[in-house]
Formats: C-alpha cells, sequence, structure tokens
C-alpha cells in the first residue's frame, strides 16, 4: 500500500511539475500596449496571448489571475481574474481581457482592483523600482465556480485557490 501511495505522489507531482504557461506576445518584461489606460498610466490595456500545455488529466475548468504583489498596498494588487474557462480550452489570445469583445464561451472576467471587470494593465508608480507580475493559470477540480458578479477580487482568487489542483506560472516585470 505504501509503495501504491509513494507512486501515485510521485505521477502526481510530475504531471503537476510539467503543467507549463506560455505566452507569444510577452516575455520577462510587458510592453507599452499591457500597461493599464487610466490611473496615470497611458498603456493600451492589452491582455497578452497566454497558452498552456499539459494540464492535470483531471481538470474541469480553468482560471487565470494576473497579480502584483509589490503595489504599495500591503496586500498586492488583482489586475485581471478569468475563471470558468473550459477545460477543453488551451489558451486565451491576445486582448481577451477587453471586454467590449464579444465572446461566445460563458467565461467570467471578475472584478479587479481597479473595480473594474476584465484586463487592468500594470500601472505600478513612476520611479519605483520594476513590479513583478504573476500570471497564473490554475487548473480546478469543479467545472463551475458560482461566484456573485459583485465579490471582491480576494474572494474570487480565495475560491479559485480553494479548488486548484495544479497551476503554472510566468512572471513578467513593469516599471514607469
Amino acid at each position: 500500500m505504501k509503495l501504491f501511495m509513494t507512486i501515485t505522489l510521485a505521477l502526481s507531482i510530475l504531471s503537476a511539475e510539467s503543467f507549463t504557461l506560455k505566452s507569444d506576445t510577452m516575455s520577462g518584461q510587458l510592453v507599452k500596449k499591457q500597461e493599464f489606460s487610466g490611473f496615470g498610466c497611458d498603456g493600451q490595456n492589452i491582455s497578452p496571448e497566454l497558452h498552456w500545455v499539459d494540464a492535470p488529466k483531471e481538470t474541469k475548468s480553468f482560471a487565470v489571475t494576473v497579480y502584483d504583489p509589490d503595489a504599495p498596498t500591503g496586500s498586492g494588487w488583482w489586475h485581471w481574474i478569468v475563471y470558468n474557462i473550459p477545460s477543453k480550452t488551451t489558451s486565451l489570445p491576445e486582448d481577451f481581457g477587453n471586454i467590449t469583445k464579444p465572446s461566445t464561451l460563458k467565461i467570467v472576467q471578475a472584478l479587479t482592483d481597479y473595480g473594474t471587470t476584465g484586463y487592468g494593465g500594470a500601472c505600478p508608480p513612476k520611479g519605483d523600482r520594476p513590479h513583478r507580475y504573476i500570471f497564473t493559470i490554475h487548473a480546478l477540480n469543479v467545472d463551475h465556480l458560482d461566484i456573485d458578479a459583485k465579490a471582491s477580487p480576494a474572494l474570487v482568487g480565495y475560491m479559485i485557490n480553494s479548488h486548484s489542483i495544479a497551476k503554472a506560472t510566468l512572471v513578467s516585470y513593469y516599471g514607469r
């Protein structure tokens, strides 16, 4: 029995380690078009293309989060939260975070710390050292998260993390 449990644990770790998030429009540094438009920033607020590979077989849906732990708030800053992404989906195209563009999918884009839904690009204070923007794809163990549309980003993040079976991240930097 011990051997079976050890093998099962090792296989699940290997599966989680191969789960990878990638982007063709973002590297280690965000660019001006991915900067927020507002709050003193004048970017285009275009979300980067994201794609992922090797998600766990038991994945029932996905969520994407973008978080800045360096924001001078004492609690970081949520820039984008997307959930109820179907398990067969393996990518989000560039500018998917633009909520004025209709989508046929029943994917939810939650409130950000800007107080709006959709992608809220980078906007660190001028003169601050470059901030880290942590893009994370979460493989979830539920088909659907039933969360109130006005829920805080922290509550949505809590619900995503409580159902996460694996995650993969990309970190990009941005400064002004």
